[in-house]
Order: C-alpha cells, then structure tokens, then sequence
C-alpha cells in the first residue's frame, strides 16, 4: 500500500461539484475518467476512448469507445458519453475552463460507440484539455474508474479495478504488481512532518509557499522533486485606486522587479521569470517587456513615475499572499525592489484589504487563449478588460490561425497595457518522494495522477 499526503486540508477530498480543490480533483480523475486522460508524465492516453482521429482541418474529433460497462451493469454508450460532456460543458460557463471550451459548437453520438466533437477553430492541446479531471463522465453520479474509491474518516482508500473493468483483456492474477492508494489531506506542515517521520512516502501540492517546508535534511531517503510547470505566476491588481490607478504607475511595480534574483532565497534552478501575460513561446518566442532597458534604467523610470504622486500614504501597496514562509521571502524581495523606486510595500493580513493579490495556477493546456482567459472579466471579476474578451472569444470563433493569432495577439496588447497584472514568471509546484516510487513522473502540467501510482511493488 502506498501513503500519499496532498498538500490542503482534510475537507478538500470531499470536495463535490466542478469546483474542485486539486486533492479532489486527482479524486475524480482516478474515480471518473473522461475520453482521454494523463499518464504519469503527463501525456495524453486513451480511456473510455479507446482510438479517435482528427480532421485534417482539426475540426473534429471522433472518437471510438471502448468496449465496457458502467458501474451498475450497463454498457457505455455514445449518448451516455454525449449527455454528460453537455451537462459538464453547460455547467462550466463563467469559469476560465468554460472559456478554453468555448470553441466546443457540437458533442453527438454518431453510433452506439462512436462519438464526434465539433469545434468552431482549431484548439491547440485539445486532448489535453478533455482530460481535465471536471471533464470525467458520469453516469448516473458514479464514474467508470479506473479506481475504486472507499472513504476511511479522513483518509482515501483507492484501489484499480479489474483490467476488464477498465477496458482491457482479461487477466489471471491482475493485482501482482499493483498496490492500494490510501490518500489524506494534510496541512504543508504537517504533510512534510508525516513524510519525515515515515507515516507518507509520497507528498504531492507543493507550491511557492510551502517550498521552505521541503528542506528533509541530509539524512532523509526522501527527494524534493521540482516540476518544470507551465502556467501563471504573479500580482493581480485588486484595487485600482491611489497610486494604483493609473497604467503607467501600475507598470513602474511591475518595471521595479528583479526577476532574475526573484526566487535566488529558494534556490531554484531552472526557473523561468516572465515579464509577459503569456509564456513568449506561445507568441512565437516573442520578446520580454522592456528587452533594451537594463534593472537599473528600468527603476529609473519608475522612480519618476512614482515620484509624481503626492500623500503620506499614496507610496504604500498592500499585498496579499498564501501563508507560509516562502510567501515572506518572496514578499522580502518584493519589498526590496520597490523601495528602490520609492514604494513601501506591506504585507496585507488576514481579513484586511490587499491592493494585490497573488495568483498562481497551472496551465491547463499549451495554447496562448488559456493565459488570456485566466484574466477574463467573468473570471477574475477584477480590474480586467472587455475589449480583450471580445477579442478572446471572437478567436474562439475563428477558423482562419492567421487572424486567430492576430486577434489573440491584439488582446494580449489589450491586458499589457491595462498593466492589472504584474507577471513573475512560471508556477513552482514541488513533491516529497520517498526512493524511487514507479508511476511518479516530473511533467510540465505539475501534476500527477493517482492510478499510475497504483502499479509497482506492493
């Protein structure tokens, strides 16, 4: 039996709905799988989806199901499959993953077990984005694994069903060389002080925040793992008000920073600063921000524009970030290259009003309309842009890549110059690995799906 410990709190596996904390979600992909899902590196493999191709013109997916039941007997059919991606996809407007499935026009049963999904334009990472845990299909409120799941008071229990239960041949002794999940929630703290003392060999969720907590000293068998992850990390403008009312001043905090020393205290390698909404490969390697402009003449500009606003506390910004001790370092070095520029920065406490907060979510899929949307009006309910979504959504809707690229790139130049967020570069997402456990895989999405960890050594 292997010992997992997500990073969160005891309530988040039993989290329910589509807004799911990430402990819950690694629940629901073990429990309900959808078309396709993840392996261990993060990769695209077939689940209730056993084949499919694609349209020259990747337009349409058609995909065949696999030849197996539901939980309760019935066979998994098309129209089963169809019905709960429209519920899923009906129930998801309003959130940034209702925004990456816009360009889905049609989901239809075409025979008993073959199904086509249609979109208005291409969308990079599709198969990606089906595999999200929210997208696993239901039948009847119960998935078709490829994991049992027994509640335990606080603990998880998860076992892989039989290979004919997850669509493959049958298989005398199946559970040699397979082994059960038990799974628990658990405070970063207490998450790592249950890895030290041996209690858990896996801890999963690290973030930024926590990341001072995996330090499991010389003597320890356990390896802090780093996943090289994609997505968005930084300060969204929450009260554009006083010094922060303005574009241009928003930009000199955002100029101020030294992205290059930002995370030095942490002693990460390989990480990777941005001063753009969207990583520059998704742009075609586009450059960063003030590319002919060094530290130093950067603070320069931004001391200026500071330097205009006049009041006792009109230099000050609140900032609002998770706690734990690499928040305080990072707020440290945040701290120190503001009051370069002659801003005093104060770390906002619990129940008190921020002007910035911190953001940070790993991407769902590759293409630059997910950065794009995670700033959407409807999402962050912040200072945003309309102007922007109507861009965004209007790409969605186009078949032609070249006036998609223009359309995404003119949005981008919307949300740069509104300057709401200030980019610090790639999320950092770290695990506790005891040894060398099989089935666990760094991977760019920074995540680690539970039943490949169920096949090693038991």
């Amino acid at each position: 039996m292997l010992q997992i410990a997500f990073i969160g709190e005891p309530g988040d596996l039993r989290d329910t709905g589509l807004r799911l904390s990430p402990p819950a979600q690694q629940l629901r992909a073990a429990t309900a799988e959808g078309l396709v899902s993840l392996d261990a590196a993060g990769e695209v493999i077939p689940a209730l989806a056993e084949r499919w191709i694609v349209t020259e013109d990747g337009l349409s997916y058609i995909f065949r199901l696999r030849n197996s039941d539901w939980r309760d007997g019935s066979p998994i059919l098309a129209e089963d499959v169809r019905d709960s991606l429209n519920r899923t996809i009906r129930a998801l407007r309003g959130t940034s993953l209702g925004l990456d499935l816009a360009p889905v026009s049609e989901v239809r049963a075409m025979t008993g077990r073959v199904i086509e999904i249609r979109l208005s334009s291409p969308v990079p990472d599709f198969l990606q984005l089906l595999a999200q845990p929210e997208l696993g299909v239901l039948h009847k409120g119960a998935g078709a694994g490829p994991m049992t799941l027994e509640r335990k008071g606080a603990f998880a229990q998860l076992e892989l069903l039989p290979p004919e239960a997850r669509g493959l041949p049958m298989r005398e002794n199946w559970r040699r060389g397979t082994r059960e999940l038990t799974v628990r929630a658990l405070p970063a703290e207490d998450a790592v002080a249950a890895f030290r003392d041996g209690t858990v060999e896996l801890v999963l969720g690290g973030r930024l925040a926590t990341l001072p907590l995996a330090d499991v000293g010389p003597l320890s068998r356990g390896t802090v793992r780093l996943d090289a992850a994609q997505g968005v990390m930084g300060l969204q403008v929450v009260r554009p008000a006083g010094l922060l009312a303005d574009p241009a001043r928003r930009e000199a905090l955002s100029m101020a920073l030294d992205r290059e020393t930002l995370l030095a205290p942490f002693n990460v390698a390989g990480w990777l600063s941005s001063t753009r909404i969207a990583p520059a490969a998704t742009a075609g390697n586009a450059p960063e921000r003030w590319a002919g402009l060094t530290l130093e003449q950067r603070q320069a500009i931004a001391r200026q524009r500071i330097a205009a606003v006049r009041g006792s506390d009109s230099a000050t910004v609140r900032v609002a970030l998770p706690p734990g001790p690499g928040s305080w370092l990072l707020f440290g070095q945040i701290a120190e290259d503001w009051a370069a520029i002659g801003v005093t920065a104060m770390l906002a406490q619990e129940g008190q009003a921020a002007d910035v907060e911190f953001v940070d979510t790993v991407a769902r899929m590759g293409g630059r309309a997910w950065y794009l949307n995670q700033f959407a009006c409807r999402v962050r309910r912040a200072l945003c842009s309309a102007e922007a979504d109507q861009l965004v959504a209007a790409a969605a809707a186009e078949p032609d890549p070249v006036a998609r690229g223009t359309m995404l790139a003119e949005a981008e130049e919307r949300l740069t110059a509104l300057n709401a967020f200030i980019p610090l570069g790639a999320p950092v997402r770290w695990s506790l690995v005891r040894g060398d456990i099989d089935g666990f895989v760094d991977n760019r999405w920074g995540l680690h799906p539970l039943s490949p960890l169920a096949f090693g050594a038991t």
